[in-house]
């Protein structure tokens, strides 16, 4: 589009490449120039971590902050126990309220190393909208609220709209979580003045719908941001890897592997990436992400370290880019590689070759590593292995042993 931003905030979003869509550029364009303005995201708690899929809404966040805006984090301990069906072919498995609060701790962690928390003016603030939506009253909140939504128009929404032109349910139950999360907003603008919501374009129709339901009961003006969703040029949904999803948390994904990830990412993509999960000047992305050859390879090396940087630090950083180098350009072991570690009572029979590759996560199941084997892709210190049904016991691990997959994803087994 033709627009151009006069705030710091939109300039960003556009020439970094975080818009789908908006309610209206220059009425928020507008009120970001005017002064601070409270955006918010809403993240359900689904699972103990978010994955590199929700990094986008984060930046956002984060960037929302550096220029000048207060940032609300909403965790979804509400909504969570409905399930959002947006896009889905079939309904969310449904969470207790110990799992949801037990998802919403883990899923804390991914925040601070993003955006600042505290009590300032643009200090960001994190609430949970379970502190609304369980105390409501049903009868009350349909007379107060449902009678602002039309049935014909939610279900002209294309996320829920695709669901039923393939025929499969959608219960009562997650029919109203558009709902829901249009009175999250109403909610958010009430107790603090929040006046953006921003997320992944499938959640363009509640977000719209939040957008509405504020204005038609307050009247005020209020606005939503969408960005696009995300996959690699290979056809990849970001935020998985051949071993599973790649969470933020370094507990359940390593720092080293998510160095590993970014560094492994398709040529097509670095540049694009640079811009959205760096802070790299937007020239310096440009003529990265226009290298081609074997240049390209230190490119990836700086989206790696940048993006690691940010998530788990720049020490963090330098310790992944030197196990790499050291594993792959002098052909060493590397002590920062992810480990199994073996009992020796595991290793009283044996423990075979398939159950170390999905073990130590270079393979997704037994299938999948015995897939890799019979393909010549695995490899037990740098010797290329052929039979799935190896086994090794504590002899072979006087020294720790080096699982290969493919070129670049590497483990270390070791006896505890």
């Amino acid at each position: 589009m033709n627009y151009h931003p006069k705030s710091d905030f939109m300039r960003v979003m556009f020439e970094r490449g975080f818009v789908a869509d908006c309610t209206d550029y220059q009425a928020l364009d507008e009120a970001l120039v005017k002064g601070v303005l409270p955006g918010y995201i809403g993240f359900d708690a689904t699972a103990t971590s978010l994955h590199v899929g929700s990094l986008i809404q984060i930046m956002m966040l984060r960037w929302l902050q550096k220029c000048g805006g207060k940032p609300i984090v909403l965790m979804g301990g509400g909504t969570t126990k409905i399930g959002d069906p947006s896009f889905r072919a079939d309904e969310r498995p449904l969470l207790t309220d110990a799992q949801i609060a037990s998802n919403i701790e883990g899923i804390k962690k991914a925040f601070s190393p993003y955006v600042r928390f505290g009590d300032g003016p643009t200090d960001a603030i994190m609430v949970n909208n379970a502190e609304w939506l369980d105390a409501l009253n049903y009868i009350g909140f349909l007379r107060d609220i449902g009678r602002h939504f039309s049935v014909n128009r939610m279900l002209s929404f294309e996320s829920v709209k695709s669901r039923l032109d393939r025929e499969q349910s959608l219960s009562f139950l997650e029919f109203n979580y558009m709902i829901l999360q249009a009175y999250d907003f109403l909610e958010l603008h009430r107790r603090y003045g929040c006046l953006l919501q921003m997320g992944g374009s499938d959640q363009w129709g509640n977000i719209v719908n939040g957008v509405d339901l504020t204005r038609r009961v307050i009247g005020g003006e209020v606005f939503g941001l969408t960005s696009p969703l995300l996959a690699m040029s290979d056809g990849r949904k970001m935020g998985k890897s051949q071993s599973g999803a790649v969470w933020l948390n370094g507990d359940l994904f390593s720092s080293y592997e998510f160095w590993q990830f970014w560094r492994n990412v398709p040529d097509a993509d670095v540049g694009r990436f640079l811009k959205l999960y760096s802070e790299l000047p937007v020239a310096e992305c440009d003529r990265l992400g226009a290298l081609g050859g074997s240049e390209v390879n230190e490119a990836k090396i700086v989206l790696a370290n940048a993006v690691t940087t940010l998530l788990h630090g720049a020490e963090a950083a330098a310790a992944a880019e030197a196990t790499a180098r050291e594993v792959f350009e002098k052909g060493g072991i590397g002590d920062n590689l992810p480990t199994v570690t073996l009992e020796p009572a595991e290793l009283a029979d044996g423990v075979g070759i398939v159950q170390l590759f999905v073990r130590a996560g270079l393979a997704a199941s037994g299938k999948d590593a015995k897939r890799l084997i019979a393909e010549g892709g695995a490899k037990v210190n740098d010797e290329i292995i052929t039979d799935s049904g190896l086994r090794y016991g504590a002899g072979h691990l006087a020294e720790p042993m080096k699982l290969t997959a493919g070129k670049k994803r590497h483990a270390l087994v070791v006896l505890g």
